[in-house]
């Protein structure tokens, strides 16, 4: 069992802290679109910007124990994570606008399918993109 955690780890709490983000991606939405009746794209910005702070410290302390260090350090590995998730920002926007308006789906059923594929895109972006090479801590 130790040998699976060691060999899995990183995906294990991706993957758990994914499911913490997206409770919270889901609960502000459902909070701002159910019981404030904001519009649905606001109500989804609003989540996406409250999901991504989150994944931001979970991922950089517990998935991929990033390494930078000094205010360059992590300035940039920030300016990559949000970059990065300005791509799953624009993906979330994009299919709740298309699956909502356009294909007249349901709000709460298109939120759950589009947050499925940005999990995964936001794992490949943070794995390849933002957190790699965290053996070589950035100094400034």
């Amino acid at each position: 069992m130790k040998a699976l955690w060691h060999r899995y780890r990183e995906l294990i709490l991706y993957v758990f802290f994914g499911g913490v983000t997206t409770l919270v991606n889901w609960g502000a939405y459902a909070l701002f679109a159910d019981v404030f009746r904001v519009p649905y794209l606001w109500a989804t910005a609003i989540a996406q910007v409250l999901a991504i702070l989150t994944a931001y410290i979970t991922n950089r302390t517990w998935v991929f124990q990033s390494r930078a260090k000094g205010l360059k350090g992590i300035l940039l590995e920030m300016g990559r994570f949000f970059s990065a998730r300005l791509v799953s920002f624009v993906l979330d926007m994009g299919c709740m606008y298309v699956g909502v308006d356009l294909l007249h789906f349901n709000d709460d059923l298109m939120k759950l399918l589009s947050n499925v594929v940005i999990v995964i895109v936001n794992y490949v972006l943070s794995k390849v993109f933002v957190f790699r090479g965290r053996e070589k801590a950035v100094k400034d």
